[in-house]
Order: structure tokens, then sequence, then C-alpha cells
């Protein structure tokens, strides 16, 4: 990207490589170092690019500071069934665009069509909407798990990349409607959405989703401007976000800028090399992006939020508690968890504490489950285990070696902790 000119723009954009790894790669290319007096020659009009970034909470933990991506601790983050928004997980690619609602504007493009529509944000929210109980996660979820195993290429996120809102916006499929899309649409395949987050080379951030998810009614895709009944935050999409229930957090743009009616996929690199499974044997010497699709739906998975890992937990009457919670992409509703404290020769099934009534394929929010669990008397230490099993009957994997791949996403094999155990 750099193409032979100053690496400093490129070096302050993605400070997620700013490692040790990194830097040890660049090392082997120094071909010398400047003498301490000639760098008062040196110039540079580049500005820190995240130097406008919003305030954020003391709580969230983050994963990485430049571009900023954090996570709750995950017994924080099961205290609540709507996750409050400075609470929600962070998951940005770019710097926060700074966007003014009084000059926003929504294009809506067709290709092979040269007329195209735009609308203001005032416009967006005169329309009829809708609010919807959506939880989002991200395809690293619980990347850590796989980290375990082996390394990866990505954020080392643990549980807790995930989040529960009430989202309010205009139904996307109204404004397909409305720009002259049939529901019954076979030409074009997918809807293309843009970010107003870009990078030094105005590069934008991009997505695409398959065209029947945005024109099938019980799709629920949103073009969101309400977080849990506010303006969305910045760091959550300000002023427009689009909402895909039950698919990856990549598709659910933020700081929407475009939205494109197409024959093909984005050509962004997050939809074409990125955010992608294959198998626990391809490595980085022989993947081939091309041959693997995009993840849209996520599968079923849980996790352990509260003990925590390593944690000292009271036995009381036999029992320890145990929380957590569960969530299945596609629309699908957890219909039971079961958690094992003997490496699986005997499971319990767990309580659900909150679980949204709406009923499959339209079961967009996740289920937050609590069990007490009997231990033996002899037990100094357990490793607690929980899986999921939605309404489809898909269940989590038992292991995470036969679904590591070299990006870390769909990381929902079985949750897995040891606590040690104390008695009064």
């Amino acid at each position: 990207m750099a193409a032979g000119s100053s690496v400093e723009p490129f070096w302050m954009l993605y400070g997620i490589h700013q490692t040790p790894e990194v830097s040890a790669i660049f090392e082997s290319y120094r071909i010398g170092n400047v003498r301490a007096g000639d760098t008062k020659h040196l110039t540079s009009d580049m500005s820190d690019p995240y130097a406008n970034e919003p305030k954020r909470h003391f709580a969230l933990v983050p994963a990485s500071a430049k571009p900023f991506n954090a996570e709750l601790p995950p017994d924080v983050l099961i205290q609540n069934f709507i996750t409050p928004n400075e609470l929600f997980y962070v998951r940005n690619h770019l710097p926060v665009p700074e966007i003014d609602p009084k000059t926003y504007e929504l294009e809506i493009e067709i290709d092979g069509k040269e007329e195209t529509m735009t609308f203001t944000l005032d416009e967006l929210k005169k329309m009829p909407k809708r609010t919807i109980t959506v939880t989002i996660m991200c395809a690293g979820n619980r990347r850590s798990d796989m980290v375990k195993y082996k390394p990866v290429r990505g954020l080392n996120w643990g549980a807790a990349a995930i989040g529960t809102a009430t989202w309010t916006g205009v139904p996307l499929r109204d404004i397909l409607l409305q720009a002259g899309i049939d529901e019954d649409e076979e030409k074009y395949k997918h809807i293309q959405f843009e970010g107003i987050d870009a990078d030094v080379t105005a590069k934008n951030y991009g997505a695409s989703i398959p065209i029947w998810k945005a024109l099938d009614k019980r799709g629920d895709v949103i073009l969101a401007y309400e977080m849990n009944g506010v303006p969305i935050p910045r760091d959550h999409g300000f002023p427009i976000r689009v909402i895909v229930p039950g698919v990856v957090g990549a598709r659910n743009v933020k700081w929407l800028g475009k939205i494109v009616v197409s024959e093909e996929e984005s050509d962004s690199h997050w939809q074409q090399n990125d955010y992608k499974g294959f198998s626990p044997s391809v490595d980085w010497d022989t993947v081939d992006f091309t041959k693997s699709p995009a993840i849209q739906e996520l599968p079923v998975i849980s996790a352990i939020c509260k003990p925590a890992q390593g944690s000292q937990v009271a036995v009381k009457d036999g029992k320890i508690n145990v929380k957590g919670y569960a969530w299945s992409g596609g629309g699908q509703k957890i219909v039971r968890v079961d958690v094992t404290v003997d490496g699986g020769k005997t499971w319990h099934v767990a309580n659900f504490d909150h679980q949204d009534t709406v009923s499959p394929p339209r079961h967009w929010a996740w289920t937050l489950w609590s069990i007490d669990i009997p231990v033996s008397d002899d037990a100094t230490s357990v490793e607690i285990w929980s899986k999921a099993v939605d309404s489809s009957y898909n269940t989590q994997p038992e292991s995470v070696e036969n679904i590591w791949n070299l990006r870390g996403v769909l990381s929902n094999a079985y949750h897995r902790i040891r606590v040690g155990l104390k008695r009064e």
C-alpha cells in the first residue's frame, strides 16, 4: 500500500499490527538508522487518525487500541439481558468517522441503472419503523479457545464479543421495494453495504448479504438509527447502521453510506479475503479465499461466564452455581443447555433465566442460563463444560481441535473452564 513511499500513514492506521512479532519482521529489513542530528530535517503531515475517537467505558477490556476493539468481563456481560450501550462490545476495523447528521445522506444504487436514490436522516426517520431485539456476535468470539490449541491470526477475543440490544429503524425491504426492486427478484443476488469509515487510500469498509435475506418479510433487516431507545452511539454506527439479525457482526455494517443492489457480492477485503472458515489442515501457504463462502449465519454457541477460569468457587450444599449465555444464528431458538463437571459422564440441564418469547425462525436474541450443579465431596477442582442445542437440534462440536481454522473464526466447541473448589 505504501508503494515505495512512507509507511507511516499505514502504520498509524492499522495499529493492530504494532506487535513484537511484526517488529521482528521489520527488523530483518533494516538498512540503517537516521542519525540523531538529522531527525530535525524529518517532516510528517500525518496526524493520528484515531485522535477523535469516542470516549469508552472503563469496564471494556481492549483487545486492540487502534482500531479500538473491546469486550466486557464475561461475568459483567450476563448481568443484563439487554446490554447497555456503553457496555456493548466494540468491533472497529478503521477509525470511527465523525458524521454530521444534518448533512448525512444514504445512497441507494442498482447495478445497471444510472439513477440513484438518496435519503437524508430525517427522511428515513419519517418512514414506518420497526423495533427488534437482536444479538450481534463477532465471528472471532471465543477465538482465545482456538489459540490455546494452535496460533491463529486475529484479535484474541474471549467469550464476550457479543451483545444484545433493541434496534429501531426502517425495514430495508421497504427501501428496496420503493427503489423498484421486485420481491421475487431473480436477476440480482446480493445487497452490498458500504460504510463511511475508510482507510488512507479512501477504501471504505464493505460487506454484503444475499438479497433474499433483505427482501424476506421474516428477514427483519433494518436500517437502524436507535439503539436501546436512543440515537446509536458513534462506536456502534451513528447515524445509521444496518442490522442483519442472525448473521455475523461483520455484515451489520456501521456508519452506512451506500447500498448497492447487485448480481455480485461486495468486492471488499472483509467479504472476499476475511471472515471465512477453512479446514483445520489449511494453512497460510495453502489457503485460497475464493474456495470458501463468506460467513453469514453463525452456528450455535454457548459460554460459561460465571465463575471465571481459574477462580475459586464456593460449594454450597454440595453444589456450585454456574451462569452463562447461549445463542444460535439464523433465527433459531435455544432449546437446551447441557452442563457437566465430570467430562460428559453426567449432563445436567440448565435453567433459562431470560429468553425472548419470539418463535423461530425469527428468534434473534440470546438466552441467559444458570444451574446449581453437584460436585463430588472429595473434588478440589473441576472442569466445567457447556453445550447448547437449538430449535433445529444443532449442537456444538466437542473439540476445538476439529474446528480450528487459521483465522480463528466460528469457535463454537464446548466451552470449558477449570475452577478450584472451596468448602465452608
